[in-house]
């Protein structure tokens, strides 16, 4: 929100205050002697003030301060040449080089400054202001009235900091008057430019908002304009309505030069137990393409994004989430963010929208959910009737610990999906689990563990073949590992290797198992250990298995942190069930390995890889960076998947890189990439120049999409996108 006339406030209470109490004392001080009673009364209230001379002009009942002047009254310092209190009218006024210092260092400066009893009204000529964080304000003058208004006239504000050689500042603002209605809390001006290096940039007759120092208030926001290859010229100028101290709602209508206006809507409100938020536009409007161009009918189109989470007791939760819009679409051709947020217990997928209401359970041994899902896919792909509805999804878990004898935990599960078209499945599971650590002696750990699952599957016998299946499930082994830690003077370094083996129930897969949970599953590293390799429901590996693997740390006196981890897995059988993708088919896994380097802000460093297990040749490799220095700082990641593992069955690759390089104190160069290398496209691409300094920041961007979505296609733009100290941001968000 900006705060540009904090001043007004600031200086016509604050300053203003400082003078008052300096003319009461120094009537006190000439009273004394006659009423000592009277001194005592307001002792707490005294001033301390000095100057060259202090009098009585018994003529016209006022008392003088000239010379030097300067009183303290609670941290606050006033300096002037001249102080005159009247005690007809009990009016005080400070002449010549009038300076008022805040405890917190602040200063007001005036040639004048005039004020009546109680503070009710006042003036102050030749106003001008340097307030905390190096802001600065200059009016001609400045009017407090006793109903509340503040007025200043011929106003100039800056939050920049300003020197003796440089008086232009990079931004501020000029206008003819500012109000402040202290009853309202809103504060308006009239006549107001910005100016940019001294240059008028923009011009608004009129500018309204609340004062910075109140509460949340009703006003405009700042607005959003520019030009988009899709929608042509736009212009967008939110709302924001406080409706209550608990609620409020953002509406912001959007004009578009080739299509029809939209409305936007933001509410969000909060409650004794919790609270809600939701996003939603609409608009009255055909499909359009990528160049704006219109066809089909016009229709009531739109999308509404929520979630709201209550509690309802310390240990019980309650939740929903909710994900819809009229077309697949739609967020793209109206630039809608937000599709991949998380808004409640489970997250969505790249272009699959999510509604869910869950409720959650977690007390000191248990934790418990469930949750109803619907999905709406938004791929060129998808059918709606093929996408699932989860009616319910449920997990539980409760787990003892036995002391000398290890934990124990019984696990409940149950996930009913049904469809239009294809297959329904109804499973229910019911299981327990087991382990425990020794220490062996040399140093050795031992871990051995059991598991034991029963599952119960009713399914559509026209499309699985069977009405239902039951199986059991299980493994039962153990984990050795020789920990193994060397202090040293620059670093410490500890290695690890272990071994776990364990012997599992064969032929648990049925092929009538419809397999919801387990599609995209890769055994990987993080798993290496666990006895069964898949982690959800549906697939079970059973059978005997080995795995062996080695892990090595290093860790400097600086701060400084070296990790990997290289591992495989043997098993006995091969499983027709786990295909390529899942690193479980055959009788072997592949090379699996993990790094990371932690230097601090300086440099991170994560990486993961698959090596074919015949000739090491690169199945996948994934690695994310990221460095930040006084001149660089960005953000990269980078991946590739062979053809022979993706689930597509063709190679990916890409690249995504984001970052800012600095070549002087005020400017950069920022940039940004997201490429699909496998097909040649850059899904987006952005590069400019930065201005930043003290007060504000401004870029200059390129940006350019390949994208290809059915009818959108390729867009380009330029952007100019500037914040500003105190006033908020313009245009996009600043470099992330």
């Amino acid at each position: 929100m900006p705060s540009v006339v904090k001043w007004s406030h600031y200086a016509l209470l604050a300053g203003f205050s400082a003078v008052l109490p300096v003319a009461a004392y120094a009537q006190t001080e000439v009273e004394a002697e006659a009423e000592p009673e009277a001194a005592t009364t307001v002792t707490d209230e005294r001033v301390v003030l000095e100057a060259d001379i202090v009098y009585e002009n018994s003529a016209d009942n006022t008392i003088i301060a000239e010379g030097n002047v300067e009183a303290l009254h609670q941290g606050r310092v006033l300096r002037a040449d001249r102080l005159i209190y009247d005690r007809t009218t009990e009016r005080a006024r400070a002449s010549g080089n009038v300076i008022i210092t805040e405890a917190d260092g602040s200063q007001q400066f005036a040639e004048e400054v005039d004020v009546g009893p109680d503070l009710t009204d006042g003036y102050a000529i030749g106003y001008s202001a340097r307030l905390p964080g190096d802001a600065t304000v200059a009016a001609k003058s400045a009017i407090r009235r006793s109903d509340g208004i503040n007025a200043l006239e011929h106003v100039v504000y800056t939050a920049c900091p300003l020197c003796e050689e440089d008086t232009t500042p990079t931004w501020s603002i000029r206008a003819r008057r500012a109000v402040l209605d202290e009853e309202s809390q809103m504060i308006s001006y009239r006549d107001a430019v910005i100016e940019i290096g001294g240059v008028p940039v923009f011009y608004l007759p009129y500018l309204s908002h609340p004062d910075p120092n109140s509460e949340r208030r009703s006003g405009l926001l700042m607005p959003n304009a520019g030009l988009s290859s899709t929608l042509g010229a736009f212009y967008k100028q939110p709302y924001y309505w406080a409706v209550s101290d608990h609620s409020d709602i953002t509406i912001s209508p959007m004009v578009m030069q080739n299509v029809n206006p939209l409305l936007g809507v933001d509410f969000r409100k909060r409650f004794y137990s919790g609270a809600v938020k939701f996003e939603t536009s609409f608009t009255h409007e055909a499909d359009f393409d990528s160049d704006g161009e219109t066809f089909g009918e016009e229709t009531f189109r739109g999308h509404l994004y929520g979630n709201g989470l209550f509690a309802i007791s310390p240990e019980w939760k309650w939740g929903f989430g909710v994900e819809t819009q009229t077309d697949d679409l739609y967020d793209r051709r109206y630039d809608i963010s937000g599709q991949g947020d998380k808004r409640g217990l489970y997250s969505n997928q790249p272009r699959r929208l999510l509604s869910q209401v869950f409720v959650t359970g977690q007390g000191d041994s248990y934790y418990t959910d469930a949750a109803l899902l619907n999905f709406q896919g938004l791929r060129g792909e998808d059918d709606a009737a093929r996408l699932p509805l989860v009616s319910p999804l449920a997990y539980a878990d409760k787990y003892w610990d036995l002391g000398a004898y290890g934990f124990a935990s019984v696990t409940a599960s149950t996930a009913i999906l049904t469809r239009e078209v294809g297959a329904d499945s109804h499973r229910a599971s019911l299981g327990g689990d087991w382990n425990t650590m020794k220490i062996l002696p040399g140093g050795f750990t031992f871990e051995p563990f059991a598991e034991l699952r029963g599952d119960y599957y009713m399914l559509d016998e026209d499309v699985s073949g069977k009405d239902s299946v039951a199986r059991a499930v299980g493994n039962t082994g153990a984990k050795l590992a020789y920990p193994m830690v060397r202090p040293g003077t620059n670093v410490d370094l500890m290695l690890e290797p272990a071994v776990m083996a364990a012997w599992g129930f064969s032929n648990v897969n049925d092929p009538a198992i419809p397999v919801e949970d387990s599609l995209l599953y890769e055994f990987d590293e993080s798993s290496l250990f666990e006895a069964n390799g898949f982690g959800n429901f549906d697939l079970y590996e059973g059978d005997g298995k080995v795995s062996a693997g080695l892990t090595a740390r290093a860790l400097w006196k600086n701060g400084t942190e070296v990790s990997t981890t290289v591992g495989r897995r043997w098993r006995s059988r091969a499983d027709p069930a786990f295909d390529v993708a899942s690193n479980l088919d055959g009788k072997s896994s592949d090379w699996l390995a993990s790094a990371s380097l932690k230097m601090g802000k300086k440099l991170e460093l994560s990486s993961r890889v698959r090596l074919d297990e015949k000739d090491l040749s690169l199945s996948r490799f994934d690695m994310r960076a990221a460095t930040s220095f006084d001149w660089f700082r960005a953000v990269g990641q980078y991946y590739k998947i062979d053809e022979r593992i993706s689930p597509a069955g063709t190679s990916d690759e890409g690249i995504f890189l984001r970052g800012e390089i600095q070549f002087t104190d005020r400017y950069s160069v920022v940039f940004g990439q997201l490429r699909d290398i496998s097909r040649n496209v850059n899904t987006r691409q952005e590069i400019g120049i930065a201005y930043t300094d003290d007060c504000s920041r401004f870029e200059l961007l390129y940006n350019r999409s390949e994208l290809r979505d059915r009818t959108l296609g390729p867009t380009e733009s330029f952007q100019v996108r500037f914040s500003l100290l105190s006033l908020g941001n313009f245009g996009s968000d600043s470099f992330e």
